[in-house]
């Protein structure tokens, strides 16, 4: 009989535990949030991934490239190119395209490869917070993550990030390395054909090339240009 009382009070003590672990974790989470919202993003998931994969690859000429530039110092051209290739709707939800989803799905039950359909809120919540996979638990926390970041921060925050922290090559973070590394000049300067080459590279970027276009990145490149005029050009953001 007595174990019947032990076994309770060890249960009580897990979920005592389990719960106020998880507030700790809640809490430390929304205030990350809350602190880049604000302070400059130096470093990433991804890049951490990366950094890691090539020590244990023993890769000792790998270098991260990632500098933090402002959004009003980056070419409007860039913000808008981004927006054309991977997320069009990116002023208008809430951090999911549910229309995209739902179209991603019956695609897949139709017997078509299943395609991504995330937003730019959620690109940015997985390459700040996260890591490379498919997994539910991930996924899940990338939707945690995009809450977040779409209550704590306003759209022009979300794509500040985004162009700072998004892989454009290996090992080349972020709009100010991809303008020096590609084009040798800074990302203010950026024209739109050069935004949208670094626009088509996206969410491959390890796979196609800036500076070695392929036709394929070359007629996408030219698609995202055609794209952004459509949408009204950097002005299509203005306001958000």
């Amino acid at each position: 009989m007595a174990a019947r009382p032990r076994k309770r009070a060890a249960l009580r003590f897990v979920w005592r535990w389990t719960w106020r672990l998880a507030l700790v974790w809640v809490l430390g989470s929304v205030a990350l949030v809350l602190l880049f919202r604000f302070v400059p993003v130096g470093y990433s998931g991804f890049m951490l991934e990366r950094q890691i994969s090539a020590w244990f690859a023993g890769e000792s000429d790998f270098r991260l490239r990632q500098s933090w530039v402002p959004l009003h110092a980056v070419s409007r051209e860039l913000p808008i190119a981004l927006v054309a290739a991977e997320d069009q709707k990116f002023p208008l939800h809430h951090g999911f395209d549910v229309e995209a989803i739902r179209e991603a799905i019956e695609d897949a039950e139709g017997g078509e490869r299943m395609r991504g359909a995330s937003t730019i809120s959620q690109q940015t919540a997985k390459n700040l917070f996260l890591w490379n996979g498919r997994s539910f638990v991930r996924k899940g926390l990338e939707a945690y993550f995009t809450v977040l970041i779409e209550l704590c921060w306003p759209k022009e925050r979300i794509i500040e990030v985004y162009l700072n922290v998004a892989e454009f090559g290996d090992g080349i973070y972020g709009a100010a390395a991809a303008s020096d590394v590609y084009f040798r000049k800074t990302p203010g300067a950026l024209t739109a054909r050069e935004a949208s080459l670094l626009a088509a590279v996206l969410p491959n970027p390890r796979r196609r090339h800036v500076d070695k276009p392929s036709a394929y990145v070359q007629r996408r490149a030219a698609w995202i240009e055609r794209q952004a005029r459509q949408l009204g050009g950097p002005r299509y953001l203005d306001g958000h």
